[in-house]
């Protein structure tokens, strides 16, 4: 089938802000506010990581029947109606649910935000980037909502900031719910507003739509993109990936365990993680086009790996402030360079366009499962040995799963790194 025309640039401005902003209430208030969502929910470690697992588990099934789904109805109204639902889950997430409210929460935002809208993402994705831009669109993507989350956890700190009253060093439980709260509600109207602009802008010509479109999702089809190497490859790669993604929600926590700083400065680390994200997606993404994407998702794991280790052998206890933030950066270019770049090399690895839905479907089932256990495991780690030894632990976790990411990755290169390079000389 004919590859669509490249869609606008302010296509693509759309994507990278609803695929940031469907995620800051699940993910990015946790990452950038841990320790203050512990305390504000009276959780420790290891409740939080079961709340994710919730969410993992019902991600699991709705990455299966989603992936069709985007295969059959336009990504813009799917991705709307995803924010909106999210939005929504934000209302009951300011009134401080009790913990079985709050696990069944995660499970409704498991839905919203991955039956309903990944797959229609990394859609519209590839649609933007065309026959030779595949590098650039999930480079951008990722490192577009790398700078939207960032921006979304500065404004929460900001609003943290203002609206706690009391030292942070003595402040109250109901004092620091009072302040998260305003974040929370802050970051919900955000989250509805987007999926306002998704709806009336975010759209393609009338041909284009039905080009990238299909009536029904067969069993031959789906039996099809199974048998294609690069998605066993891919299972495993994004798999070893994420864990490394999950993994960068400790830094702030590192930054108060083990660097000794309070919340709010906490948070900051958190924040200034997040900036290193768009510098590193949009700078792979130029990069690898002009060569090969699947050599640097190979590259990413080798840099993971090396800043795991730093952290996993405690170089990185008694330092600089420096020093802790050029070690975090480490890891962030390993991390962030393989997020942005594992749905980049799909063209390459030869999955029909028509049917990236249904495989980013199947590849997600298995590489997405992080959700469910990497949440407890690192929860387990931190709290079975407090301090600096739990962190090492988790650090070990990391380095493991980026050696057996590196493998895969090297293997997709092998089988696939050739064939990009034939298609740029032909285009």
């Amino acid at each position: 089938m004919k590859q669509p025309e490249k869609a606008p640039w302010y296509y693509l401005i759309l994507l990278i802000l609803a695929g940031e902003s469907v995620f800051i209430l699940p993910f990015v208030l946790q990452r950038v506010f841990r320790p203050t969502v512990l305390k504000v929910f009276e959780l420790d470690n290891v409740s939080l990581g079961l709340c994710f697992s919730v969410y993992g588990f019902v991600a699991l099934i709705s990455y299966l029947l989603g992936g069709p789904l985007a295969d059959k109805y336009q990504p813009r109204k799917l991705i709307a109606i995803a924010l909106w639902m999210t939005a929504l889950g934000g209302l009951l997430f300011a009134t401080f649910p009790d913990y079985l409210m709050l696990q069944i929460l995660y499970g409704f935002w498991g839905f919203t935000t991955i039956f309903l809208f990944w797959s229609p993402m990394i859609k519209a994705t590839r649609v933007w980037g065309g026959q030779n831009s595949q590098g650039k669109a999930f480079g951008f993507l990722d490192g577009g909502r790398g700078l939207v989350g960032a921006l979304f956890g500065t404004l929460g700190v900001l609003v943290f900031a203002h609206f706690m009253s009391a030292d942070l060093e003595v402040a109250s439980l109901q004092e620091s719910r009072f302040a998260f709260r305003y974040v929370i509600l802050t970051s919900s109207g955000i989250v509805a507003v987007v999926g306002v602009l998704v709806w009336l802008f975010m759209k393609l010509p009338e041909h284009q739509e039905k080009e990238i479109v299909v009536d029904r999702i067969t069993t031959s089809q789906i039996k099809e993109v199974l048998r294609l190497p690069s998605v066993l490859l891919l299972m495993i790669i994004i798999l070893c990936a994420y864990v490394g993604y999950k993994i960068t929600d400790i830094f702030s926590l590192y930054a108060q365990d083990v660097m000794l700083l309070d919340e709010v400065g906490s948070a900051e680390v958190g924040t200034f993680l997040l900036f290193a994200r768009p510098v590193v997606g949009v700078f792979i993404g130029i990069v690898a086009d002009r060569s090969r994407p699947s050599l640097f998702l190979f590259i990413g794991f080798v840099i993971a790996l090396i800043g795991s280790l730093l952290f996993a052998s405690a170089m990185v206890a008694n330092v600089s402030y420096f020093i802790f933030l050029f070690s975090i950066m480490i890891v962030a270019l390993g991390v962030y360079a393989i997020r942005s770049l594992y749905f980049a090399v799909m063209q390459s690895g030869k999955i029909p366009l028509v049917l990236t839905g249904t495989a980013v479907g199947l590849i997600s089932l298995v590489g997405y499962t992080p959700d469910i256990f990497a949440g407890p495991a690192m929860g387990y780690l931190l709290d079975a040995s407090p301090g600096l030894e739990g962190h090492r632990h988790v650090f070990w976790m990391l380095a493991l799963f980026s050696f057996i990411g590196g493998i895969a990755a090297f293997r997709y290169l092998q089988l696939y790194g050739k064939q990009f390079n034939d298609n740029s000389k032909k285009s």
